[in-house]
């Protein structure tokens, strides 16, 4: 009898599968950075996916029963997260960001942003009246559940979404589709601001790449399935962020916020210009290395740096 006969016949629940799904992931050692963070949590979402119940399911139900069709099911998910070390996303084809679900695969980065936060608040306090941001810009979309999720919490506002990625954005456009915002957002295939001569918006937020060389190399398995164009940033991790800095204040409106998001490359990113003044972001439900910049603030800022014009092309 293998070990898969033997989870059929002793594991008879819910908490019963998810239990010995993490037991088989911790077992294995496994990284988890992609939604959860830690092997119980994986496991009830792959498990809830299965039987096709939500996320938030109540915790009295955890001790329903389950067929021996659902078991054979739920227990084949949880053996491919070990086997295949991919992310749960990727295996379940579907992510949430700011509540909402998204359709992901290998074509796009497994959404995970504290940004939603934001997006949640509003912008408070940084954004002083919503009610004036006609244009928000999210660069280097991805799924674009950034900027969805900017279109739900801004719902008169036009929301482009772009990215370098023609493959990235059949999944922006597919998640657009499904949360039916033809309307009002569209996907723009642009590297960063080429596509976008004459727009200028309220807000431009971005999650770009900003992984550098070493920390590339070292990242867990679970990583290398995305898409490498996601992450992949230069030497420090620096080639996207400057490049957005350089070109932002042709597309911020006078009163507009820049807020982007470099994670671990916040450190390289203050060296490399210690006169910028960055505001950078606290959360309440963790995550970091997220800055925000006026217009005026980095017109200033060039104003007296002037670039070089071949920096950021």
């Amino acid at each position: 009898m293998t070990d898969h006969d033997d989870a059929l016949s002793d594991l008879h629940t819910l908490r019963d599968l998810i239990r010995w799904g993490a037991s088989r992931m911790n077992e294995a050692g496994l990284h988890f950075g992609h939604g959860t963070d830690n092997a119980l949590d994986e496991a009830a979402a792959l498990v809830l996916h299965t039987l096709h119940l939500p996320p938030d399911l109540h915790v009295e139900y955890f001790q329903a029963n389950v067929t021996l069709a659902e078991k054979r099911a739920a227990i084949d998910l949880l053996m491919r997260r070990v086997a295949e070390r991919k992310p749960a996303a990727y295996l379940t084809q579907q992510a949430w960001f700011m509540g909402l679900p998204f359709y992901v695969d290998e074509r796009v980065l497994v959404p995970r942003s504290p940004l939603a936060e934001l997006i949640e608040r509003h912008f408070a306090p940084w954004l002083n009246d919503a009610r004036k941001v006609e244009r928000i810009l999210d660069l280097g979309t991805g799924s674009g559940c950034i900027g969805i999720a900017c279109a739900y919490a801004f719902p008169d506002t036009e929301v482009d979404l772009v990215d370098i990625s023609a493959e990235a954005l059949e999944v922006a456009r597919r998640n657009i589709s499904e949360h039916g915002l033809e309307d009002q957002v569209i996907a723009i295939r642009s590297d960063l601001f080429t596509a976008l001569q004459g727009r200028s918006y309220e807000l431009i937020i971005s999650n770009p790449p900003y992984v550098g060389t070493e920390e590339l190399d070292s990242l867990p398995s679970e990583y290398q399935h995305e898409p490498r164009l996601g992450l992949a940033a230069g030497r420090e991790g620096l080639d996207v962020v400057e490049a957005i800095l350089h070109q932002a204040t042709n597309h911020l409106s006078d009163d507009g916020l820049l807020i982007v998001e470099v994670g671990n490359a916040q450190y390289a990113l203050c060296e490399a210009f210690p006169d910028i003044p960055f505001t950078w972001l606290e959360f309440e439900r963790g995550g970091q290395g997220v800055f925000l910049l006026n217009a005026s603030q980095l017109r200033d800022y060039w104003a007296t740096n002037p670039p070089d014009p071949l920096v950021g092309r």
